[in-house]
């Protein structure tokens, strides 16, 4: 089965593409973070009381989705590899990209995980991923308060922290696709895509911007 999925997958990554399963992955876990981003926000503007209670519900168990999207894309992305494209071949840059993409998913990983630990130490009500399927707590009931606040601490802190490195890293990935798109006119972005019923047909051949010539040195 492994096989005929990385047989499938291969026809899209030779049109320099991801699959349609790796393009669903990538635009359900966007949307789902900036979802998740503005839920937070108006979190903070509800008053304390039985609303802002389920608001945290709902906000854990999206995350907790979240949680085993992340998961499962992470064994997407190993079992069948991605296109290579006209960005994996710029030096730093592509580097930086790598880099960003570890961060990301250690976001999609950590963030779910500290807010699962931050509801287990205050022993909410069970959760569910999605509302659909229940979830366990982490095993934190045998503890005593004072360790159960420390934790609590702790999370809070880590999951304060990688939300301030999404916020910072979506800007920097965005405008890094549209900068590979509109001025390198590299297909980084066509990439990740659906594609249009008789582009690759139609449309003109792909060609990136071509590199400025390096300037010779002096006394050579």
């Amino acid at each position: 089965m492994i096989a005929a999925l990385q047989a499938w997958a291969a026809r899209y990554a030779a049109d320099r593409r991801y699959s349609p399963v790796g393009q669903t992955f990538h635009w359900v876990m966007a949307a789902l973070v900036l979802f998740q981003l503005w839920w937070g926000w108006h979190m903070s503007r509800i008053p304390a009381g039985g609303d802002k209670i389920e608001a945290f519900r709902t906000h854990a168990e999206i995350g907790l989705l979240m949680l085993v999207l992340a998961a499962m894309r992470a064994l997407w992305r190993l079992v069948i590899p991605g296109p290579v494209n006209d960005a994996d071949r710029l030096g730093w840059q592509t580097m930086a990209a790598y880099v960003t993409h570890i961060l990301f998913y250690l976001c999609f990983f950590g963030l779910p995980l500290s807010g699962w630990a931050m509801w287990s130490a205050v022993e909410g009500e069970p959760l569910k991923i999605a509302g659909l399927i229940p979830f366990p707590y982490m095993p934190f009931d045998t503890l005593t308060p004072a360790v159960q606040w420390w934790i609590l601490d702790w999370a809070e802190g880590i999951h304060a922290l990688l939300i301030l490195l999404l916020v910072a890293m979506i800007p920097i990935h965005v405008g890094a696709a549209l900068k590979h798109h509109f001025w390198d006119r590299h297909d980084v972005l066509r990439g990740m895509l659906p594609n249009l019923e008789g582009e690759t047909e139609k449309g003109p051949p792909h060609k990136p911007k071509p590199r400025a010539p390096r300037k010779a040195k002096a006394g050579g």
